[in-house]
């Protein structure tokens, strides 16, 4: 091993991914969503040459290491296969070693050593782990455990000093949907009564159930043992009930039925997961906690967990879903394997692959005509202007964001004082559902005058109260429940964001500018130039910002609550 280090990570499940760690402290990340525009893809053969090299080409330089990670669906029966393409798309020496990482040891590495502590309570829910006989952690099973049965949860006690990582428990589930156990399967099960394809709509039903009753169809809390969840009959026979709670306008449900339902469950997901936290940190007496899985997603029980959980503080990574377990297994290879240690911290999540400008340039060169494009002397200056005109401008700078999150790299910007903006935004650009709130972009010194936040909120990862005096003027931010989602940016980590949300306070009295994800219906956050070219031609979207380029249409949208107005909503 000559020089700096180099370990190359790979999910191969949900939410495919890549990432390349060099050194101690670079890391970068790509996504497979992000190039096929297809979410949440999942990993296959042909990945790599298809759609990561050419995206990261980094990707074929010496590479000292190689860890993978994979979960219970089958593709870890092609192993074989998989290893072999590395070896051949890579060139990697044939002494080069490929390791495997099992799933919820890839997302403890995603959030404890990047964390700020030295040391914390490890927590990770999701659906659906590794299977017991693919584990690659110590771990004390129940006797006679099948190798067969799937992780659903994993709690820890971890130290910087020395390396430790101990997995204190798991629960486990042997796979069968008509006994289903775990948080995650409860979430994945209230979700798919809503929304059947299931995944990726766990965010709805968290948007959907402040408008609903959470007592109205009686139903129990989750049954919480330990540290070990179960699903009472009476939410499994709820479950039974085929499309009756599902969220169709003019359907079998009501949206009131829906949204009751959509409460229902949030309550009891949010308590349950607070018994489990208690019982980790009664179980480790740490005071911090680092909690990842796709459970992790729930910004409402996350917003819960920061505020009543007991410990002092809880960091949850940028990307704690499955695609953010490329990056766990790329650390895990840099302190475990080779022991080189890794100073990689989570302080920003602009991950992407670098920007050439010279790709911009041939994007722009290339724009059709029905586009025009322009280089401001400032900027800056002429984003505001275009937003305080009640316009929507997307953002596209630098490295995109390797989580799921809109931060300001791959952003749809808008004055959140205008009351029709949410849904603008929602109907005309991201395609979402007309009760989905906004997150918000907030400079750091002013956020705790606009919202009940009492620490940094760097990746928008759980909710929080908008004070009562701010709620009727920031409609498009502004939930149904009085909360928000917001982003906290800090001049180091962000200038150009920070320097345009100061211009805009300076201008408009407002320091708050709507977040939402540049991208199309249906579609994960853009990556390359050409993809947020193509969001603002096929969106209401009214510009596009890609520094030094301002692109603007040739025949503009109507402006939000001027010529346009919302549709109708349900009943």
């Amino acid at each position: 091993m000559a020089g700096s280090p180099v370990v190359i990570g790979v999910n191969r499940t949900r939410d495919a991914s890549i990432a390349l760690a060099r050194g101690r402290d670079s890391v970068h990340s790509l996504q497979k969503e992000r190039m096929t525009r297809r979410e949440h893809h999942r990993g296959r053969l042909g990945d790599l040459p298809r759609h990561y090299l050419p995206r990261l080409p980094q990707l074929a330089g010496p590479v000292d290491l190689v860890v993978e990670c994979y979960a219970s669906d089958d593709e870890i029966a092609d192993l074989a296969a998989y290893r072999a393409e590395l070896r051949e798309t890579l060139g990697l020496a044939g002494d080069t070693p490929v390791v495997l990482l099992s799933h919820h040891l890839s997302h403890l590495y995603s959030a404890f050593p990047p964390s700020p502590f030295e040391e914390a309570a490890g927590l990770v829910v999701d659906v659906q782990g590794s299977r017991v006989r693919d584990f690659t952690e110590p771990v004390e099973l129940p006797g006679g455990a099948s190798g067969d049965l799937l992780e659903v949860a994993s709690f820890y006690r971890c130290a910087r000093a020395g390396q430790r990582v101990e997995c204190l428990a798991k629960q486990l589930w042997d796979g069968d949907w008509t006994r289903p156990a775990g948080l995650g399967c409860f979430s994945a099960l209230l979700t798919r009564m809503l929304w059947p394809s299931g995944d990726g709509h766990e965010g709805k039903v968290v948007d959907l159930a402040p408008f609903g009753d959470p007592d109205a169809l009686g139903l129990p809390e989750l049954d919480v043992r330990g540290h070990e969840v179960f699903i009472p009959p009476a939410w499994l026979d709820t479950f039974a009930q085929g499309a009756a709670f599902r969220y169709v306008i003019n359907g079998a449900s009501t949206f009131k039925r829906s949204a009751n339902l959509a409460a229902a469950g949030q309550r009891a997901f949010e308590r349950a997961l607070d018994r489990l936290a208690a019982w980790l940190r009664e179980r480790t007496g740490l005071a911090d906690l680092v909690y990842a899985g796709d459970a992790a997603l729930n910004l409402a029980a996350n917003g819960r967990l920061v505020r009543e959980s007991g410990f002092r503080e809880v960091f949850i990574p940028p990307g704690p879903h499955d695609g953010g377990t490329a990056i766990g297994c790329a650390l895990y290879g840099m302190i475990e394997c080779l022991g080189a240690g890794s100073g990689f911290r989570w302080a920003d999540d602009f991950l992407g692959p670098d920007p050439c400008p010279a790709e911009i340039d041939a994007a722009v060169r290339a724009l059709p005509d029905d586009l025009t494009a322009e280089r401001p002397a400032d900027l800056v200056g002429a984003i505001v202007e275009l937003l305080a005109d009640g316009r929507t401008v997307g953002l596209h700078q630098g490295r995109a964001e390797s989580g799921p999150r809109p931060l300001g790299h791959r952003s749809v910007l808008a004055d959140p004082r205008v009351p029709a903006m949410r849904d603008y935004v929602n109907v005309e650009i991201t395609g979402r559902e007309w009760f989905r709130p906004l997150a918000a972009l907030v400079p750091a010194g002013h956020a705790d005058q606009v919202f009940d936040l009492t620490r940094p909120s760097p990746f928008a990862q759980h909710t929080v109260a908008v004070r009562a005096g701010r709620r009727d003027a920031l409609p498009g931010v502004t939930h149904v429940d009085g909360t928000a989602r917001p982003r906290t940016v800090e001049p180091g980590g962000a200038p150009f964001l920070h320097d345009l949300l100061a211009r805009w306070h300076a201008l408009t009295g407002c320091p708050v500018l709507v977040n939402a994800a540049l991208s199309g219906p249906g579609e994960p956050l853009t990556e390359t130039p050409e993809h947020s070219i193509g969001t603002l031609r096929k969106t209401g979207l009214h510009a596009l910002a890609m520094p030094p380029y301002l692109i603007r249409k040739r025949d503009e949208p109507p402006l939000p609550g001027e010529d346009w107005q919302p549709p109708a909503c349900p009943a």
